[in-house]
């Protein structure tokens, strides 16, 4: 059946240098590899591919993807080419038909498996690469927004493994093929999981991301088997604890769209789980991305989902975070009224807390990085709001004085926002005191958010270079970043 083209698959290959005969050759070649000895791709074949979007047959796609993969430097799945599961025709067992908001009951699981088993090849090949491809706050929130707040549908009997356990005879891409678990193996990934997170709140991403990731495609494959209703979503609560960890660590260390499409994988994977709150946890750690790469109208395209999505059982503490997110997006939009006024909303939601621990991943936010993210917030609206710089300053204080061990990097960036909030405020000595402290400890932290941040804060300093002090802590700044992140001295 002619599909029409395949742009996805054009665009990407054009991207490739490749010509149509070379892929060809390369698919053949990694199927005989792979023991497929009966490929026979030609130059037409691919043609047809891209101008009449023919979908070849197992195990093409998954071929295409790892070459792709390889040469472009970051994951491209089946999907990304265009090469699109087919969904079940019949609806689901609780009544709604299949739509293009999610992926069809039982391929989350295929879908997790697959991405992560490449990010874990191009790791140890040495091919992780930066990308600009980021998809926009609207084209990942409005197809979103109705499927949030909807239950989660049930995957057929028996055929989530089938997908994927059918793809596990491509050894080229090292597929690991994990079976099912029992009470004591669920306990252990989630004793793993507060394990990552602590050091990742300590050290910064870039050090235990592949291990997390290893971990995640492994609680993936988990998950094409049958388990008991109860260890089902427990197992899906732990996929989507590693995802937010996998892409929080991959927008530390700069892989924003391999980032980004980890905070989607955990939000479908909340959802499984039927924890609509963690789904919207995720959305809002996509949100809080997109502010940091200048991008504020799309984060707040996202939290208006993860706002709606959260559901009569998210705490006031879960409510509380999701407004700082979105008074941060409004305050780097420069809208002073809207930001004081959606930070009011957080303290107030925040002081109606009960003192519950609440789940493990929410206890992260606690009145120490309430503070903290109300100083950011602060900070980053003194940029257009001169007066809010004041207030950035006595929130940093009261983080700093709340912060308890394990949350250096939180404290890195607490004595960053006051550093530039006091350059801002026009103090300089007091700034210079604590951007030294911030400078001491970011030889420890593996985060490029860090040089990120330290960046903004050079570029406060430009005003005070005069000063011998300053212009020695310029020095100080760009000696302690990385050659590829360090600012220019001017």
């Amino acid at each position: 059946m002619n599909r029409g083209p395949n742009h996805q698959l054009a665009d990407l290959f054009a991207l490739t240098g490749w010509s149509k005969g070379e892929l060809a050759r390369l698919v053949n070649r990694r199927g005989a590899q792979a023991g497929q000895q009966q490929l026979s791709t030609d130059t037409s074949r691919v043609r047809r591919w891209m101008e009449r979007g023919e979908i070849p047959r197992d195990p093409v796609p998954r071929i295409l993807a790892a070459l792709f993969s390889e040469q472009l430097g970051r994951v491209v799945t089946p999907e990304d080419l265009g090469f699109h599961r087919e969904r079940p025709s019949a609806p689901s067992s609780r009544g709604s038909e299949p739509d293009g908001s999610r992926p069809a009951p039982g391929q989350t699981a295929a879908v997790l498996t697959e991405f992560t088993g490449m990010d874990l090849m191009l790791n140890r090949r040495g091919l992780m690469g930066a990308s600009t491809a980021l998809a926009a706050g609207a084209v990942i929130a409005n197809p979103l927004y109705d499927w949030m707040r909807s239950p989660a549908a049930i995957p057929p009997a028996g055929g989530s493994a089938a997908v994927v356990r059918s793809a596990s005879a491509l050894p080229a891409l090292d597929y690991y093929e994990a079976g099912p678990v029992g009470e004591d193996e669920v306990v252990a990934l989630e004793e793993s999981v507060d394990v990552f997170r602590r050091w990742d709140a300590s050290r910064g991403g870039g050090l235990q991301r592949k291990a997390v990731v290893g971990q995640l495609n492994e609680v993936g494959s988990m998950l094409t088997y049958d388990h008991p209703e109860h260890l089902r979503r427990r197992l899906w609560s732990v996929a989507a604890n590693l995802a937010v960890l996998a892409g929080w660590m991959s927008h530390d260390v700069g892989l924003e769209p391999t980032a980004q499409r980890y905070f989607v994988m955990a939000v479908h994977s909340a959802r499984e789980a039927e924890d609509r709150p963690r789904a919207s946890e995720a959305l809002a750690r996509a949100a809080r991305q997109m502010v940091h790469l200048g991008r504020a109208g799309d984060a707040l395209d996202l939290m208006r989902v993860a706002d709606a999505g959260a559901g009569e059982e998210a705490l006031p503490r879960t409510r509380a975070m999701l407004r700082t997110v979105e008074a941060w997006a409004q305050a780097s939009l420069g809208r002073s009224q809207a930001t004081r006024r959606t930070l009011g909303e957080a303290e107030d939601l925040f002081a109606q807390d009960s003192g519950e621990p609440g789940p493990n991943w929410l206890q992260f936010f606690d009145l120490a990085d309430l503070h903290g993210m109300e100083a950011l917030t602060y900070r980053t609206l003194a940029d257009h709001d001169p007066g809010a710089a004041a207030l950035a300053q006595r929130h940093a204080q009261l983080a700093l004085q709340l912060r308890e061990g394990g949350h250096e990097r939180s404290k890195l960036f607490d004595h960053i926002s006051m550093a530039s909030a006091c350059f801002l405020a026009n103090k300089p000595d007091e700034a210079q005191r604590y951007a030294q402290l911030a400078l001491s400890s970011t030889g420890e932290m593996s985060s490029h958010r860090t040089w990120h941040r330290l960046r903004q804060m050079y570029r406060l300093t430009g005003r005070y270079d005069k000063m011998p002090e300053v212009a020695h802590l310029r020095a100080q700044i760009s000696k302690a970043m990385p050659p590829k992140s360090r600012p220019q001295i001017i």
